[in-house]
């Protein structure tokens, strides 16, 4: 009779959890925070339940991870926007990294920030207020760096930097909604370039020459 050998309990040879990690991103980026199982999870990683728990904790723990993960992955065009030397050039950056981001060939569509636990029930509360802080965050990065272009002259007097990225985050957010009901780059590229052409004009010093 054939004899089939159980799988180690514990950390198995060889696991990397980067790997392993990535895995893990990709499904909830998917599948949302709620949808995902911990089947589903430990299947992708190629791991046990047991060294899931062993090297990132629970769902919860893995889930914030795998944020980070993805903040500094694919939702990393956000933090390298608000670099650019100009207002404008910050805004296309982000919104541009967001088309790109979303429709990225062999991932899933959307956002992992934006869709990964709108509505919740109980057991994914946390998952959701963690993704609204994230989203806040994020707002406030572009605000902070949009307040900066206003005192250097880059922004028209009286422009409100909250409401302006504010603006930013919501058409990004609009990006990934449409992403993953399936619409093309170049369709959302489009509505990154309109919301572009109303951004408005720079007033001094700050304006790039040519």
């Amino acid at each position: 009779m054939e004899t089939r050998q159980k799988a180690p309990i514990g950390r198995p040879r060889g696991f990397d959890t980067e790997q392993a990690l990535e895995q893990a991103m990709r499904v909830f980026w998917e599948q949302g925070y709620e949808g995902a199982s911990l089947t589903d999870l430990t299947k992708a990683m190629g791991i046990t339940r047991t060294s899931m728990y062993a090297a990132f904790g629970n769902k919860e723990d893995l889930f914030r991870k795998a944020l980070e993960r993805y903040t500094e992955g694919p939702a990393s065009y956000g933090a390298r926007a608000v670099r650019e030397p100009t207002a404008r050039q910050v805004a296309t950056a982000f919104l541009n990294g967001s088309v790109r981001a979303t429709t990225r060939p062999g991932c899933p569509t959307g956002c992992l920030g934006v869709q990964g636990s709108l509505a919740a029930g109980t057991p994914g509360r946390n998952a959701r207020d963690d993704l609204a802080a994230w989203r806040n965050e994020h707002t406030s990065f572009l605000r902070d760096r949009l307040r900066r272009a206003v005192e250097e002259g880059d922004l028209p007097p009286g422009t409100d930097p909250g409401v302006l990225a504010r603006y930013l985050m919501t058409v990004a957010n609009g990006i990934a909604v449409q992403a993953a009901g399936g619409a093309t780059r170049d369709d959302l590229q489009q509505v990154a370039d309109m919301a572009l052409r109303s951004w408005p004009p720079a007033t001094g010093p700050a304006q790039p020459s040519g």
